[in-house]
């Protein structure tokens, strides 16, 4: 598993109109490519009266599974153009399918590789991109006593809480860098007065929305 690394937050589209021809831009995540391929089909499905559902996807760690497709555009011309914005904005897991419904201007090879390259960037923008880390989940049992000091001091801390779980006494999951187990561990104790008590759960990824 990765440490770290960038993908979309989820569905999204975007429409963008270039000399009388609507080009959409469906965009999703897949972590596999039986994943990409369904979520390619259903988009056609969908336009099945357009004149071209162009498509291309990145999948795995390693960016092993990529595939690009012009759809009856002339080759290298819309899938190719596609498939370099995802690798430029290094993203992983990700699946794209820009549609086009002709507006009766033909706009030439040039023309078209700024389209379809331009659509798959605005709808990534639209959709919204992420940073996925891999972070220890710390498990932390204490006495209600305690609940309001602690929950005041992570959410002005690098420790963001996953969820608190409210029984006999109150249990707060935290996300926590590996190498930062240690140091979070001695927090907890000092602000308890040694009361807390602390287990390493599973390792997870904590998504974040960043900026473009």
């Amino acid at each position: 598993m990765l440490p770290q690394y960038h993908t979309v937050k989820g569905y999204g589209e975007h429409e963008i109109i270039i000399q009388k021809s609507r080009f959409i831009a469906y965009i999703d995540r897949a972590e596999t490519e039986e994943e990409a391929q369904e979520f390619i089909q259903k988009i056609k499905k969908q336009n099945w009266n357009a004149t071209h559902n162009c498509s291309a996807y990145l999948i795995g760690e390693h960016d092993l599974i990529q595939k690009a497709n012009d759809d009856g555009e002339p080759s290298g011309t819309a899938g190719v153009p596609m498939l370099e914005v995802l690798k430029k904005r290094q993203l992983k897991d990700t699946v794209v399918v820009v549609t086009r419904y002709f507006g009766g201007i033909k706009l030439g090879a040039g023309g078209l590789i700024r389209a379809y390259g331009r659509a798959t960037s605005e709808g990534l923008l639209a959709t919204g991109i992420v940073e996925r880390k891999l972070m220890r989940i710390m498990h932390t049992k204490v006495d209600y006593t305690f609940l309001g000091k602690l929950e005041n001091e992570l959410r002005a801390s690098i420790y963001p809480i996953k969820e608190i779980h409210y029984a006999d006494i109150v249990e707060i999951e935290t996300y926590v860098k590996d190498e930062e187990t240690a140091n979070f561990n001695a927090w907890m104790i000092e602000l308890t007065n040694g009361q807390a008590e602390i287990t390493e759960g599973d390792v997870l990824y904590l998504e974040s929305t960043i900026s473009e």
